[in-house]
């Protein structure tokens, strides 16, 4: 039996204080702790059935799990020893002591366990964000996608990587071509293996809400489709979408759901005027195609709204037909603050350093990839909530330096802490500089290209007689 197996054995679980020395003097690792019982708690996992073998609860390796992903080691055997360590400095215990008994755990329960985490974390998020839980009467979320590489493995290009990626019929056929300088380019290559991302992400408090992952060839819309149908969401959700979430299905989805939606709509976007009590008000229009008229399928009443953005018109669809409910104003602040999800992305993969993953089998690199979200979110949380204390707006939270902060705690379990509140102190501070911004940020070998890519305006029919 190994040396840290004898230790677990040998040791009872920690009470309340178990990380302080003989003085009870409170240290970093004791701060860790409650920050994470805060979150994770046995009660939220309660009617998970606990397998005949094992001798962990389900809290103990949601903590583990966390502290593995938010440990700074640049491998992942490393940052599990880091975490198996501080699990036992903190609680006297680890829930399991190799790396490979440990990722097939998670391959196993993160499924069943991630939905209860996130509806953990929902009550926390309203109960700590006060005013910005909502955006006037909505609970704003803002969806897109985006991609995170995996190593070239044979398991991770079988599972995420485009399958037959430039061996279509015209690929093969490239030597025949006429053309002597296109028929000499080389095939396509096989494009890296990625796992595909779609977010939910909150508005008003700046961290995640939910998210759904598949393969780098998944579309964004089916995995938006896919969420109302498995999950809860509050009363007045409002999904605010760019203009790549558009369709009947999906938009009748979170209709029927009893959610709105407000989405961007472009050229991929036919819609009718002059249907029924959309005679009586021009900004009603209806989503009624072809196909779903043939079915005898009802069209969807809409309301489309229109406003001058940095590039050009901007429309935007929304379900919500009130204008008392939902004015221009309210729209247009709301779209803009949807931009906030790109900068999440940007946290994930440059800051928390997830833009390539480092699971070399697929099942691995899925579990990792969400434990990696589920952490970043806590920390983003811890952050927020004592910033809202003293009247910081999330907006000018530091995921970075929060990010820092917990590093800094890790590293620093064993040393005594300089005041009661040490650690909620340095979360509070964990926010941007509030510097002005004298040049742009785009670098001076980017000339500003005047074709940026925009969305055109939708396609707009009247009714026909027999519509």
């Amino acid at each position: 039996m190994s040396q840290v197996g004898r230790q677990v054995r040998a040791r009872k679980p920690a009470k309340e204080k178990c990380s302080g020395n003989a003085h009870n003097q409170v240290v970093w690792a004791d701060w860790l702790q409650r920050s994470l019982a805060w979150v994770v708690r046995g009660k939220i996992f309660e009617e998970l059935p606990r397998h005949g073998n094992t001798s962990w609860l389900a809290s103990e390796l949601v903590m583990l799990a966390v502290l593995w992903v938010w440990s700074d080691r640049s491998t992942l055997t490393g940052a599990f020893g880091d975490a198996k360590l501080l699990s036992l400095t903190m609680f006297g215990q680890v829930a399991l002591t190799s790396y490979q008994g440990f990722t097939a755990a998670l391959v196993t329960w993160t499924g069943r366990r991630l939905p209860l985490l996130w509806a953990r974390l929902h009550g926390l998020m309203e109960e700590a964000g006060g005013k910005h839980w909502r955006i006037d009467r909505w609970l704003a979320l803002a969806v897109d996608g985006s991609r995170a590489s995996t190593p070239r493995t044979k398991s991770n290009e079988g599972a995420f990587a485009a399958k037959n990626y430039g061996g279509s019929a015209t690929a093969k056929s490239r030597k025949k071509w006429r053309n002597k300088k296109r028929r000499t380019k080389r095939l396509a290559e096989h494009v890296k293996p990625q796992i595909w991302l779609t977010l939910v992400w909150h508005m008003g408090l700046g961290m995640p809400w939910c998210w759904k992952t598949g393969p780098s060839t998944a579309s964004e819309r089916h995995h938006l489709l896919d969420l109302p149908k498995s999950l809860v969401f509050p009363k007045n959700t409002l999904f605010c979408c760019d203009a790549g979430f558009v369709g009947y299905e999906l938009w009748k989805t979170i209709l029927d759901r009893k959610h709105h939606l407000l989405i961007r709509g472009g050229g991929n976007v036919r819609l009718i005027r002059g249907l029924g009590q959309a005679r009586r008000c021009q900004d009603l229009v209806y989503l009624w195609p072809t196909a779903v008229a043939r079915r005898q399928e009802p069209p969807l009443v809409l309301r489309l709204l229109e406003f001058q953005g940095p590039r050009g018109k901007v429309y935007l669809v929304t379900s919500v037909l009130d204008e008392t409910a939902l004015t221009l104003p309210q729209a247009m602040r709301m779209y803009k603050q949807r931009w906030g999800i790109e900068l999440q992305f940007r946290t994930l993969k440059q800051t928390f350093g997830r833009g390539k993953l480092r699971s070399r089998t697929a099942d691995h690199a899925l579990v990792e990839l969400d434990w990696s979200l589920a952490g970043l979110w806590m920390i983003q949380l811890f952050a927020v909530k004592e910033q809202i204390k003293i009247a910081i707006p999330p907006e000018r939270s530091s995921a970075a330096t929060a990010l820092a902060t917990v590093h800094d705690a890790m590293r620093s379990s064993g040393a005594a802490v300089s005041g009661p509140r040490a650690l909620a102190h340095r979360f509070a501070d964990a926010v941007k500089d509030e510097y002005q911004r004298t040049s742009s940020k785009r670098a001076r070998y980017q000339p500003n290209s005047k074709d940026k890519p925009s969305a055109t305006k939708p396609r707009i029919v009247a009714a026909t007689r027999a519509q």
